[in-house]
C-alpha cells in the first residue's frame, strides 16, 4: 500500500466524483490505496446520520467504495504512533480522530491523501498529498 485516504477526501469522492481524483486512482495498482478503520467508522456514522430517504443510497455508495478501497485495522503499531502524534501536538486542541488517522498513516509509512491539508500538516511525520488539486 502507498496511500491512505482520510475521511474528508472519501466524502468528497462519494459526493463529487472529481475527474482529477479518478485519474490519480487510475495510476495506482490494486491494494495501493486504503482507508483506516477510523475513517470507516466516521463514514458509517455519516451514513447513519443521513435522512432515511437517502440513507440506503449513501450506504450503497460507501459499500461500493469499500469494494475497491480496503479498510486497514488500527493496530498496536498505530496506537504507539498515536502516542507520539498526540504528545507532539498536546498544546493544540484538535480532532482526536484526525490524530488517529495521521498516526496510522505514519505507522504504515504511507502518504495521507486529504483535501484538508491544514489540519494534518501539524502532525509530525505525516506525508500529505491533495489529489483534488490539478497536477
Amino acid at each position: 500500500m502507498k496511500y491512505m485516504l482520510d475521511t474528508n477526501i472519501c466524502i468528497y469522492l462519494l459526493k463529487q466524483r472529481p475527474p482529477q481524483v479518478a485519474m490519480r486512482f487510475a495510476e495506482c495498482y490494486e491494494g495501493e490505496v486504503v482507508i483506516s478503520t477510523v475513517t470507516l467508522a466516521e463514514l458509517r456514522y455519516g451514513v447513519r446520520c443521513c435522512p432515511p430517504e437517502t440513507r440506503a443510497q449513501n450506504e450503497a455508495a460507501l459499500n461500493a467504495l469499500l469494494e475497491v478501497i480496503p479498510a486497514i485495522p488500527f493496530d498496536e503499531q498505530s496506537a504507539n504512533q498515536y502516542a507520539e502524534v498526540r504528545y507532539a501536538t498536546r498544546e493544540k486542541k484538535s480532532d482526536t480522530l484526525d490524530k488517529l488517522i495521521a498516526a496510522q498513516a505514519v505507522a504504515l509509512d504511507v502518504v495521507l491523501v486529504t483535501n484538508n491539508e491544514a489540519d494534518f500538516q501539524r502532525y509530525p511525520g505525516v506525508k500529505i498529498e491533495n489529489w483534488t488539486k490539478e497536477q
